[in-house]
């Protein structure tokens, strides 16, 4: 049966537990087309380095994550962001764009935009109730290996990148804008 009527003690506007499910299933889905495009960007510029084969580990764990909501989707009834071809250009530009400011850049990059999913996933794990366990435990699942990205390139010097601080607000910025507008659109 699907919900169409708020529960109890929700609000006027709140979300039903399918339109937040759907929601969920839209954003990261395209959280994680995002990941892959930027590793796929990095690995264009830093791929033949050392850093290279830390980077294609990591890009290999977000495919993983893409297939699974890319599968999701069509199970779940809901549908990818209609942004998706931003995602494309987007993620592969910031990929590209931060490992040519060299391989520390890079990995500050990815620093940036686990500690967001990390925060975003987060909250969707304290969202879910028990009636989407699967959905919640898959979620932190991949929260944690997220975590486990972000140490893994402080690990490979991400704060000895130049201008880190700069560097990290940006892309957190960037980051959290695009995770509102996955949800949306």
């Amino acid at each position: 049966m699907t919900e169409t009527t708020p529960r109890p003690g929700r609000l006027p506007g709140d979300l039903t537990r399918d339109q937040l499910v759907d929601r969920i299933l839209r954003v990261d889905h395209a959280g994680e087309y995002g990941a892959v495009r930027i590793y796929e960007g990095q690995l264009a510029v830093l791929g033949k380095r050392p850093e290279g084969a830390v980077i294609r580990d990591m890009a290999d764990k977000e495919r993983e994550h893409l297939a699974t909501f890319s599968a999701l989707l069509p199970k779940r009834r809901a549908r990818p962001s209609a942004l998706q071809p931003v995602w494309h250009l987007a993620g592969y530009a910031l990929g590209a764009a931060t490992a040519l400011l060299g391989p520390k850049a890079a990995m500050a990059c990815t620093v940036a935009v686990e500690e967001v999913i990390d925060e975003h996933y987060a909250r969707q794990v304290a969202q879910l109730g028990d009636d989407e366990a699967e959905l919640r435990d898959l979620c932190e699942r991949y929260r944690q290996e997220e975590v486990e990205h972000a140490e893994t390139a402080l690990a490979h010097g991400a704060r000895e990148a130049p201008v880190y601080r700069t560097l990290t607000g940006a892309v957190k910025a960037g980051s959290r804008a695009a995770i509102w507008l996955a949800e949306r659109i």
